[in-house]
């Protein structure tokens, strides 16, 4: 039986910049669409005229990412169905646990937000941070998955300002708005 060492050449090696631990694609899109979706929502919690209630503000959030996850991970359960055969199985159910990165995302927007509840902010400082982190991690999060696929790393900063621009965009827009 041949050795597995016989079976690799030279040009099987990997480079080094593609050993580091990948992010799944998956884990990236639902991370990032976590990310955005708590920072829209948290810029639409500055309604005039409302008395802030942070904590029910970090609840409807965390039900918010609970649901659209739920919904995008039976969105490819309704897909695989209409391309394979209609039963249920456990794949199927992995496939909506999937979305959990959605929902991990939106945690340090609620955590922030529940600091508001605890007194060590105010709402508005704690949306306002909570803006500037989404925004932020947009683009740890462009930045690593761009050195992870082998770019340098002004290419890698650039596509993690391309990510970031998502969040500047709701930063604008909620300024303006408000």
């Amino acid at each position: 039986m041949p050795d597995r060492a016989d079976r690799v050449g030279p040009d099987d090696v990997a480079p080094r910049a593609i050993l580091r631990r990948q992010p799944s694609e998956q884990w990236l899109f639902s991370g990032i669409y976590g990310l955005v979706l708590a920072s829209a929502l948290v810029a639409a919690l500055d309604a005039g005229g409302e008395e802030a209630d942070p904590g029910a503000d970090a609840l409807w959030l965390l039900l918010t990412a609970l649901a659209s996850s739920a919904a995008h991970g039976y969105a490819h359960v309704i897909a695989q169905r209409a391309s394979r055969d209609g039963s249920a199985t456990a794949s199927r159910l992995r496939s909506v646990l999937t979305e959990w990165p959605l929902v991990v995302a939106v945690l340090p927007t609620v955590a922030l937000l529940l600091a508001a509840v605890a007194g060590w902010w105010a709402e508005a400082t704690s949306a306002d941070a909570a803006l500037l982190f989404n925004t932020v991690a947009l683009f740890c999060l462009g930045a690593w998955a761009a050195r992870t696929a082998g770019h340098g790393w002004v290419s890698s900063c650039l596509a993690g300002g391309l990510d970031m621009l998502i969040g500047l965009v709701i930063i604008i827009a909620n300024s303006l708005i408000h």
